[in-house]
């Protein structure tokens, strides 16, 4: 939800610059308001991209660690996983 307030925020942000800058050059602003929402924009769409952890390998000493809990978003049960030579932590869907 926040992020989806943010991208129309920053959806704004950007309509407004480019009506500021088609006002013409009297218009001060339009130009920043313009860049820090299509910076805003770029930022938010690209952060899930970024932040994927695509080097996770199933290897590893992963040991239960009797923690369970239904997840929220798809409302399976699932146990949680922790490797101690990384310190990673993953969640296993249950049967």
């Amino acid at each position: 939800m926040l992020r989806s307030v943010v991208l129309i925020f920053a959806c704004l942000a950007v309509a407004l610059g480019v009506y500021l800058c088609a006002k013409g050059p009297a218009v001060a602003g339009g130009i920043q308001t313009l860049l820090g929402g299509a910076i805003i924009l770029v930022g938010t769409l690209f952060e899930r991209w970024r932040y994927r952890n695509r080097n996770a390998s199933s290897a590893g000493t992963w040991q239960p660690t009797g923690e369970r809990f239904v997840d929220p978003g798809t409302g399976q049960e699932v146990e949680v996983l922790y490797d101690p030579d990384s310190g990673e932590r993953r969640y296993r869907p249950l049967p």
